[in-house]
């Protein structure tokens, strides 16, 4: 049984360590994405439409317009993943720092605060992005803000829960009981103990935020065209399936290992947290 923990220890941690480096490269050609572009990623060729990977220098080929698909996709992955960061950034703004601040709130504005969240929760994330498009003249503002918006119950439900466990140990009714003001306590007692499970948290919200970003950019929200990016990229090349049938293929695949590094990332360090809670109880 102990052989058996054993292994599983050890293929997690080379789970997670493939999917940290493969997160690391996506996070790299998200900034200097456009830099490494071999080609224009706007620069068009009409005799060159559809030309295979490997072919004339394009390793991955061209598009319906002779784009270069490789220089699309680093450049598109700035607007794709940076943006779902900014997703995860306002939804963490809003939803952790008032679910730790819940706990040690009145009933009246604990039960308000927990009714708009469950209201935020019940609205379709697609349809509430449309809704928002409206009041933004950039649709990648208006992105940015819905989907954080709608990503916040999930950490104010995280962050509450959590702080709700630890508010209720005895060095924190010591601390109570010797009159320390609830900022002291989230400060020294509470704020350091909630953060791994918050960080849990924005790994898979991270994860959700890629696919929602790629969603909208496949509805035509967010960065319009002709400015990449792999929503956009996916949406355009279903349109010429006939001609080229791979060329769904790499938007989807940046896409999906994306996705899977964060959400692997996420067990690690989930994997890494209840191995430290395990240990605290046994000491």
């Amino acid at each position: 049984m102990a052989a058996t923990r054993d292994a599983e220890g050890v293929m997690r941690d080379w789970y997670s360590r493939v999917a940290l480096a493969v997160l690391g490269v996506v996070l790299l050609v998200a900034v200097f994405g456009a830099r490494l572009a071999p080609h224009d990623p706007l620069g068009m060729n009409a005799d060159g439409t559809f030309a295979r990977a490997g072919s004339a220098g394009h390793v991955l080929g061209t598009d319906y317009n002779g784009r270069d698909v490789l220089s699309r996709l680093l450049a598109g992955a700035g607007p794709s993943v940076l943006s779902a960061l900014a997703m995860v950034g306002v939804g963490l703004a809003l939803g952790a720092v008032p679910g730790v601040l819940s706990a040690f709130s009145g009933r009246g504005t604990e039960f308000a605060l927990q009714r708009f969240t469950d209201s935020l929760m019940s609205l379709p994330p697609i349809v509430f992005a449309i809704a928002v498009a409206g009041l933004f003249t950039d649709g990648l503002t208006a992105a940015i803000v819905a989907i954080g918006v709608l990503l916040a119950p999930r950490f104010f439900r995280v962050s509450r829960a959590e702080t709700l466990g630890f508010a209720q140990t005895q060095y924190v009714e010591a601390a109570r009981l010797f009159g320390a003001s609830r900022w002291w306590i989230i400060r020294h007692h509470i704020w350091r103990k909630v953060l791994p499970t918050i960080a849990v948290t924005v790994a898979t919200s991270a994860g959700f935020a890629v696919l929602a970003a790629a969603s909208l950019g496949f509805l035509g929200l967010g960065v319009q065209a002709p400015d990449p990016t792999w929503g956009g990229m996916l949406a355009s090349n279903v349109e010429y399936l006939a001609e080229d049938t791979l060329a769904p293929l790499w938007p989807g695949l940046f896409i999906g290992l994306t996705v899977w590094s964060l959400n692997a990332l996420a067990d690690g360090l989930r994997d890494r947290l209840q191995v430290r809670s395990g240990v605290e109880d046994a000491a």
